[in-house]
């Protein structure tokens, strides 16, 4: 018998691939066993709450390797300013790329925004710990406490991903200008230290 982590994996990549191919709300608990090749008892064995637990996981998986993706690409930023830009840019790309995501924000929002918003929660949580050190390293105003900065760049930039209102995150200049003149305008001061070193997740 295959490990338990196995099968729930196995499980959870056929969920996304349903739901890529049929969307969430046509998405059922007889598709994702028939693409994991496992029976509705065994899919019911792994996941008792079914299809919403299942649908919950894929949108889990997802943003978890969306949330590697980004990490790979800020890792080595050798600024808060770099860290932010190079952030932006990825994040806002990789989502208007993403036609499984695309087509479900187009057609089934109201099922998909929930899912995101608790696993949204968590990538921002991640994204601020990631910020603080820089934040540390920079120096923050006066009056500015540095974990509440770093929390409130993470949801700008959570923000700024899906709805970037006057800017075009295509653009590197534009997202410089963003970050400097909006974004860490009244949150740091002086000039850009080195780099503090990755933090990690």
């Amino acid at each position: 018998m295959p490990p338990v982590a196995d099968v729930r994996q196995r499980l959870v990549v056929a969920a996304y691939a349903c739901v890529a191919r049929h969307g969430m709300g046509k998405t059922t608990v007889e598709d994702i066993g028939r693409e994991a090749g496992v029976s509705r008892a065994t899919v019911y064995r792994y996941f008792p709450g079914g299809r919403d637990e299942l649908l919950q996981a894929a949108v889990a998986h997802g943003v978890a390797e969306f949330a590697v993706r980004l990490y790979e690409q800020i890792q080595d930023a050798p600024s808060l300013e770099q860290v932010m830009e190079r952030g932006i840019l990825f994040a806002h790309r990789a989502i208007v790329e993403h036609e499984v995501l695309q087509r479900i924000m187009e057609t089934e929002p109201e099922l998909l925004l929930p899912q995101l918003t608790v696993e949204g929660n968590q990538v921002r949580a991640a994204v601020a710990a990631f910020l603080l050190p820089y934040l540390r390293a920079h120096g923050v105003a006066s009056g500015v406490d540095d974990a509440e900065a770093a929390d409130f760049l993470a949801r700008m930039i959570m923000s700024y991903m899906t709805s970037p209102g006057r800017w075009d995150l295509d653009d590197p200049a534009q997202v410089s200008e963003l970050v400097r003149a909006e974004l860490l305008a009244g949150i740091v001061v002086g000039p850009e230290p080195s780099a503090p070193g990755p933090s990690g997740w």
